[in-house]
Protein backbone atom coordinates (compact mmCIF):
# COMPACT_ATOMS: atom_id res chain seq x y z
CA UNK A 1 0.00 0.00 0.00
CA UNK A 2 2.80 2.45 0.92
CA UNK A 3 4.65 1.72 -2.31
CA UNK A 4 1.47 2.25 -4.29
CA UNK A 5 0.75 5.59 -2.59
CA UNK A 6 4.29 6.85 -3.15
CA UNK A 7 4.08 5.86 -6.80
CA UNK A 8 0.76 7.62 -7.25
CA UNK A 9 1.97 10.74 -5.43
CA UNK A 10 4.99 10.94 -7.72
CA UNK A 11 2.75 10.58 -10.74
CA UNK A 12 0.35 13.19 -9.33
CA UNK A 13 3.20 15.67 -8.83
CA UNK A 14 4.26 15.20 -12.46
CA UNK A 15 0.69 15.64 -13.72
CA UNK A 16 0.25 18.83 -11.71
CA UNK A 17 3.57 20.19 -12.98
CA UNK A 18 2.50 19.60 -16.59
CA UNK A 19 -0.90 21.10 -15.83
CA UNK A 20 0.71 24.21 -14.34
CA UNK A 21 2.80 24.67 -17.50
CA UNK A 22 -0.26 24.32 -19.74
CA UNK A 23 -2.45 26.60 -17.62
CA UNK A 24 0.27 29.19 -17.17
CA UNK A 25 1.05 29.21 -20.87
CA UNK A 26 -2.59 29.32 -21.87
CA UNK A 27 -3.65 32.22 -19.67
CA UNK A 28 -0.46 34.24 -19.33
CA UNK A 29 0.58 34.11 -22.98
CA UNK A 30 -2.77 35.14 -24.43
CA UNK A 31 -2.89 38.51 -26.21
CA UNK A 32 -3.61 41.40 -23.89
CA UNK A 33 -1.90 43.46 -21.24
CA UNK A 34 -2.45 42.18 -17.67
CA UNK A 35 -0.97 45.41 -16.32
CA UNK A 36 -3.68 47.47 -18.03
CA UNK A 37 -6.33 45.10 -16.69
CA UNK A 38 -4.95 45.37 -13.17
CA UNK A 39 -4.52 49.14 -13.29
CA UNK A 40 -7.83 50.04 -14.90
CA UNK A 41 -9.02 51.99 -17.93
CA UNK A 42 -8.13 55.43 -16.54
CA UNK A 43 -4.45 54.68 -15.94
CA UNK A 44 -1.89 56.58 -18.00
CA UNK A 45 1.09 54.85 -19.64
CA UNK A 46 3.38 55.71 -16.73
CA UNK A 47 1.04 54.11 -14.21
CA UNK A 48 0.63 51.04 -16.40
CA UNK A 49 4.41 50.68 -16.65
CA UNK A 50 4.67 50.90 -12.86
CA UNK A 51 2.05 48.18 -12.40
CA UNK A 52 3.80 46.01 -14.99
CA UNK A 53 7.02 46.30 -12.98
CA UNK A 54 5.21 45.46 -9.73
CA UNK A 55 3.65 42.35 -11.26
CA UNK A 56 6.98 41.20 -12.71
CA UNK A 57 5.62 41.25 -16.27
CA UNK A 58 8.81 42.78 -17.63
CA UNK A 59 10.64 39.53 -16.96
CA UNK A 60 10.84 36.77 -19.52
CA UNK A 61 8.16 34.11 -19.71
CA UNK A 62 10.42 31.44 -18.21
CA UNK A 63 11.44 33.73 -15.35
CA UNK A 64 7.78 34.54 -14.66
CA UNK A 65 6.91 30.85 -14.56
CA UNK A 66 9.81 30.07 -12.22
CA UNK A 67 8.64 32.88 -9.93
CA UNK A 68 5.16 31.36 -10.04
CA UNK A 69 6.55 27.95 -8.98
CA UNK A 70 8.62 29.66 -6.29
CA UNK A 71 5.46 31.21 -4.90
CA UNK A 72 3.70 27.85 -4.86
CA UNK A 73 6.59 26.12 -3.06
CA UNK A 74 8.13 28.76 -0.78
CA UNK A 75 5.96 31.86 -1.00
CA UNK A 76 6.66 35.17 -2.69
CA UNK A 77 6.85 38.92 -2.06
CA UNK A 78 4.73 41.32 -4.09
CA UNK A 79 5.18 45.06 -4.41
CA UNK A 80 2.01 47.15 -4.23
CA UNK A 81 3.83 50.37 -5.05
CA UNK A 82 3.91 51.70 -1.50
CA UNK A 83 4.56 48.52 0.48
CA UNK A 84 5.82 44.96 0.18
CA UNK A 85 3.26 42.18 0.64
CA UNK A 86 4.34 38.64 1.47
CA UNK A 87 2.27 35.78 0.10
CA UNK A 88 2.78 32.55 2.05
CA UNK A 89 3.14 29.21 0.27
CA UNK A 90 1.29 27.88 -1.56
CA UNK A 91 1.07 31.32 -3.16
CA UNK A 92 -0.92 31.44 -6.40
CA UNK A 93 -0.55 35.18 -6.88
CA UNK A 94 -2.67 38.24 -6.23
CA UNK A 95 -6.04 38.97 -7.82
CA UNK A 96 -5.97 41.79 -10.35
CA UNK A 97 -9.37 42.99 -9.15
CA UNK A 98 -8.74 43.56 -5.44
CA UNK A 99 -5.11 42.56 -4.69
CA UNK A 100 -6.42 39.68 -2.57
CA UNK A 101 -4.26 36.59 -2.35
CA UNK A 102 -5.66 33.93 -4.67
CA UNK A 103 -5.08 31.18 -2.09
CA UNK A 104 -7.12 33.10 0.48
CA UNK A 105 -9.86 33.75 -2.06
CA UNK A 106 -10.07 30.05 -2.91
CA UNK A 107 -10.25 29.09 0.77
CA UNK A 108 -13.11 31.55 1.27
CA UNK A 109 -15.11 30.13 -1.65
CA UNK A 110 -14.29 26.46 -1.06
CA UNK A 111 -16.88 25.84 1.74
CA UNK A 112 -19.77 26.84 -0.54
CA UNK A 113 -18.60 24.47 -3.27
CA UNK A 114 -17.93 21.70 -0.75
CA UNK A 115 -21.42 21.98 0.74
CA UNK A 116 -22.98 21.85 -2.74
CA UNK A 117 -20.89 18.86 -3.82
CA UNK A 118 -21.39 16.79 -0.66
CA UNK A 119 -25.14 17.43 -0.49
CA UNK A 120 -25.59 16.58 -4.16
CA UNK A 121 -23.52 13.40 -3.72
CA UNK A 122 -25.88 12.14 -1.02
CA UNK A 123 -28.83 12.65 -3.38
CA UNK A 124 -27.24 11.09 -6.44
CA UNK A 125 -26.12 8.04 -4.44
CA UNK A 126 -29.48 7.47 -2.72
CA UNK A 127 -31.63 8.20 -5.78
CA UNK A 128 -29.28 6.81 -8.43
CA UNK A 129 -28.27 3.58 -6.71
CA UNK A 130 -31.78 2.96 -5.39
CA UNK A 131 -33.37 3.55 -8.79
CA UNK A 132 -30.82 1.40 -10.60
CA UNK A 133 -31.17 -1.46 -8.13
CA UNK A 134 -34.97 -1.37 -8.25
CA UNK A 135 -34.91 -1.25 -12.04
CA UNK A 136 -32.64 -4.31 -12.18
CA UNK A 137 -34.77 -6.30 -9.73
CA UNK A 138 -38.00 -5.42 -11.60
CA UNK A 139 -36.57 -6.15 -15.02
CA UNK A 140 -39.15 -6.42 -17.77
CA UNK A 141 -41.99 -4.88 -15.76
CA UNK A 142 -43.73 -1.54 -15.72
CA UNK A 143 -41.48 -0.29 -12.91
CA UNK A 144 -38.35 -0.83 -14.96
CA UNK A 145 -39.81 0.86 -18.04
CA UNK A 146 -40.95 3.85 -16.01
CA UNK A 147 -37.62 4.24 -14.26
CA UNK A 148 -35.79 3.87 -17.58
CA UNK A 149 -37.79 6.75 -19.06
CA UNK A 150 -37.09 8.92 -16.00
CA UNK A 151 -33.40 8.03 -16.15
CA UNK A 152 -33.12 8.87 -19.84
CA UNK A 153 -34.93 12.15 -19.22
CA UNK A 154 -32.49 13.00 -16.44
CA UNK A 155 -29.51 12.12 -18.64
CA UNK A 156 -30.72 14.22 -21.55
CA UNK A 157 -31.82 17.30 -19.58
CA UNK A 158 -29.10 19.97 -19.20
CA UNK A 159 -28.47 20.93 -15.60
CA UNK A 160 -29.35 24.59 -16.13
CA UNK A 161 -32.70 23.65 -17.72
CA UNK A 162 -33.49 21.42 -14.75
CA UNK A 163 -32.53 24.18 -12.33
CA UNK A 164 -34.69 26.74 -14.11
CA UNK A 165 -37.66 24.36 -14.07
CA UNK A 166 -37.27 23.82 -10.33
CA UNK A 167 -37.07 27.56 -9.73
CA UNK A 168 -40.15 28.21 -11.84
CA UNK A 169 -42.26 25.40 -10.37
CA UNK A 170 -41.16 25.32 -6.72
CA UNK A 171 -40.45 29.01 -6.15
CA UNK A 172 -42.59 30.92 -8.66
CA UNK A 173 -45.65 28.73 -9.30
CA UNK A 174 -46.13 26.64 -6.14
CA UNK A 175 -44.30 29.12 -3.87
CA UNK A 176 -43.16 26.34 -1.58
CA UNK A 177 -39.75 27.97 -1.15
CA UNK A 178 -38.40 31.48 -1.63
CA UNK A 179 -35.83 32.01 -4.36
CA UNK A 180 -32.52 30.68 -3.01
CA UNK A 181 -30.05 33.11 -1.47
CA UNK A 182 -26.85 31.56 -0.19
CA UNK A 183 -26.42 31.72 3.59
CA UNK A 184 -23.15 30.38 5.11
CA UNK A 185 -23.53 27.32 7.30
CA UNK A 186 -21.93 29.05 10.28
CA UNK A 187 -24.44 31.91 10.24
CA UNK A 188 -27.72 29.99 10.13
CA UNK A 189 -27.64 26.20 9.52
CA UNK A 190 -31.42 25.97 8.96
CA UNK A 191 -31.51 28.73 6.35
CA UNK A 192 -28.35 27.32 4.78
CA UNK A 193 -30.06 23.95 4.30
CA UNK A 194 -33.30 25.41 2.90
CA UNK A 195 -31.44 27.64 0.44
CA UNK A 196 -29.20 24.77 -0.68
CA UNK A 197 -32.10 22.35 -1.21
CA UNK A 198 -32.86 23.28 -4.84
CA UNK A 199 -29.17 23.34 -5.89
CA UNK A 200 -28.73 19.93 -4.27
CA UNK A 201 -31.79 18.55 -6.06
CA UNK A 202 -30.70 20.04 -9.39
CA UNK A 203 -27.18 18.68 -9.34
CA UNK A 204 -28.10 15.46 -7.53
CA UNK A 205 -30.89 14.50 -9.94
CA UNK A 206 -28.74 15.35 -12.95
CA UNK A 207 -25.96 13.06 -11.72
CA UNK A 208 -28.26 10.34 -10.33
CA UNK A 209 -29.37 9.34 -13.84
CA UNK A 210 -25.83 8.24 -14.62
CA UNK A 211 -25.59 6.23 -11.40
CA UNK A 212 -28.96 4.59 -11.99
CA UNK A 213 -27.85 3.28 -15.39
CA UNK A 214 -24.50 2.08 -14.02
CA UNK A 215 -26.08 0.36 -10.99
CA UNK A 216 -28.69 -1.35 -13.16
CA UNK A 217 -26.16 -2.72 -15.64
CA UNK A 218 -23.72 -3.82 -12.90
CA UNK A 219 -26.47 -5.53 -10.90
CA UNK A 220 -27.85 -7.37 -13.94
CA UNK A 221 -24.35 -8.50 -14.88
CA UNK A 222 -23.70 -9.78 -11.37
CA UNK A 223 -27.07 -11.54 -11.11
CA UNK A 224 -26.25 -13.44 -14.32
CA UNK A 225 -23.00 -14.90 -12.96
CA UNK A 226 -22.66 -18.61 -12.17
CA UNK A 227 -22.18 -18.27 -8.41
CA UNK A 228 -25.48 -16.37 -8.10
CA UNK A 229 -27.32 -19.18 -9.87
CA UNK A 230 -25.58 -21.64 -7.54
CA UNK A 231 -26.78 -19.78 -4.45
CA UNK A 232 -30.33 -19.79 -5.77
CA UNK A 233 -30.11 -23.49 -6.58
CA UNK A 234 -29.12 -24.21 -2.98
CA UNK A 235 -32.20 -22.38 -1.76
CA UNK A 236 -30.63 -19.12 -0.59
CA UNK A 237 -33.32 -16.46 -0.29
CA UNK A 238 -33.56 -13.79 -2.95
CA UNK A 239 -33.07 -11.01 -0.43
CA UNK A 240 -29.83 -12.55 0.83
CA UNK A 241 -28.64 -13.16 -2.73
CA UNK A 242 -29.14 -9.49 -3.62
CA UNK A 243 -27.85 -7.82 -0.44
CA UNK A 244 -24.92 -10.12 0.33
CA UNK A 245 -23.71 -11.10 -3.11
CA UNK A 246 -25.18 -9.13 -6.01
CA UNK A 247 -24.43 -5.73 -4.50
CA UNK A 248 -20.77 -6.64 -4.11
CA UNK A 249 -20.43 -6.52 -7.87
CA UNK A 250 -22.51 -3.38 -8.29
CA UNK A 251 -21.05 -1.21 -5.54
CA UNK A 252 -17.32 -0.93 -6.55
CA UNK A 253 -17.95 0.92 -9.86
CA UNK A 254 -20.33 3.30 -8.09
CA UNK A 255 -17.73 4.02 -5.38
CA UNK A 256 -15.03 4.72 -7.93
CA UNK A 257 -17.23 7.00 -10.03
CA UNK A 258 -18.47 8.85 -6.93
CA UNK A 259 -14.93 9.70 -5.89
CA UNK A 260 -14.12 11.02 -9.35
CA UNK A 261 -17.34 13.05 -9.59
CA UNK A 262 -16.84 14.49 -6.12
CA UNK A 263 -13.30 15.55 -7.05
CA UNK A 264 -14.65 17.25 -10.17
CA UNK A 265 -17.39 18.98 -8.16
CA UNK A 266 -14.82 20.38 -5.74
CA UNK A 267 -13.31 22.12 -8.72
CA UNK A 268 -16.60 23.95 -9.04
CA UNK A 269 -20.06 23.08 -10.34
CA UNK A 270 -20.00 26.05 -12.68
CA UNK A 271 -23.53 26.01 -14.09
CA UNK A 272 -25.28 25.20 -10.82
CA UNK A 273 -23.38 27.81 -8.82
CA UNK A 274 -23.96 30.49 -11.45
CA UNK A 275 -27.68 29.67 -11.74
CA UNK A 276 -28.36 29.81 -8.00
CA UNK A 277 -25.86 32.54 -7.14
CA UNK A 278 -23.73 30.34 -4.88
CA UNK A 279 -20.40 32.09 -4.20
CA UNK A 280 -18.32 28.99 -4.85
CA UNK A 281 -15.34 28.20 -7.01
CA UNK A 282 -17.38 27.66 -10.17
CA UNK A 283 -18.99 31.08 -10.00
CA UNK A 284 -15.61 32.58 -9.06
CA UNK A 285 -14.06 31.01 -12.17
CA UNK A 286 -16.78 32.43 -14.43
CA UNK A 287 -16.47 35.91 -12.90
CA UNK A 288 -12.68 35.80 -13.18
CA UNK A 289 -12.81 34.80 -16.84
CA UNK A 290 -15.29 37.61 -17.48
CA UNK A 291 -12.95 40.17 -15.86
CA UNK A 292 -9.81 38.41 -17.21
CA UNK A 293 -8.47 38.04 -13.66
CA UNK A 294 -5.72 35.66 -14.75
CA UNK A 295 -4.20 34.68 -11.36
CA UNK A 296 -7.61 33.62 -10.03
CA UNK A 297 -8.34 31.64 -13.19
CA UNK A 298 -5.01 29.83 -12.94
CA UNK A 299 -5.48 29.15 -9.23
CA UNK A 300 -8.97 27.68 -9.60
CA UNK A 301 -7.99 25.54 -12.60
CA UNK A 302 -4.98 24.18 -10.71
CA UNK A 303 -7.22 23.38 -7.76
CA UNK A 304 -9.49 21.46 -10.13
CA UNK A 305 -6.46 19.48 -11.27
CA UNK A 306 -5.44 18.71 -7.68
CA UNK A 307 -8.98 17.62 -6.82
CA UNK A 308 -9.22 15.29 -9.81
CA UNK A 309 -5.78 13.75 -9.17
CA UNK A 310 -6.56 13.16 -5.48
CA UNK A 311 -9.97 11.76 -6.40
CA UNK A 312 -8.34 9.27 -8.77
CA UNK A 313 -6.10 7.97 -6.00
CA UNK A 314 -9.01 7.75 -3.55
CA UNK A 315 -11.16 6.01 -6.16
CA UNK A 316 -8.50 3.35 -6.74
CA UNK A 317 -8.14 2.72 -3.00
CA UNK A 318 -11.90 2.49 -2.43
CA UNK A 319 -12.31 0.19 -5.42
CA UNK A 320 -9.63 -2.14 -4.05
CA UNK A 321 -11.24 -2.14 -0.60
CA UNK A 322 -14.69 -2.91 -2.05
CA UNK A 323 -13.42 -5.63 -4.38
CA UNK A 324 -10.62 -7.74 -2.96
CA UNK A 325 -9.91 -9.17 -6.41
CA UNK A 326 -8.39 -5.85 -7.44
CA UNK A 327 -4.65 -5.56 -6.82
CA UNK A 328 -2.94 -2.21 -6.27
CA UNK A 329 0.19 -2.04 -8.42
Amino acid sequence: MTRYLLKRLAGAALVLLVLSVLVYGLFYLLPGDPARLACGERCNPQQIAQVREQLGLNDGVLVQYLHFLQGVVTGRDYSTGTALTHCDAPCLGLSYQNDQQVTQLILERLPATASLALGAMVIWLVVGVGTGLLSALRRGGLTERTLTVVTLAGTGTPVFILGLLLLMVVCAYLQWLPFPTYVPLGEDPEQWAWNMLLPWLTLGFFESAKYARMTRSSTLETLAEDHIRTFRAYGVGERAVVTRHALRGAVPPVIALSALDLGTMFGGAVLTESLFGIPGLGKTLIDSVRHIDLPVVVGVVLLMGVAVVVANVVADLLYALADRRVALT
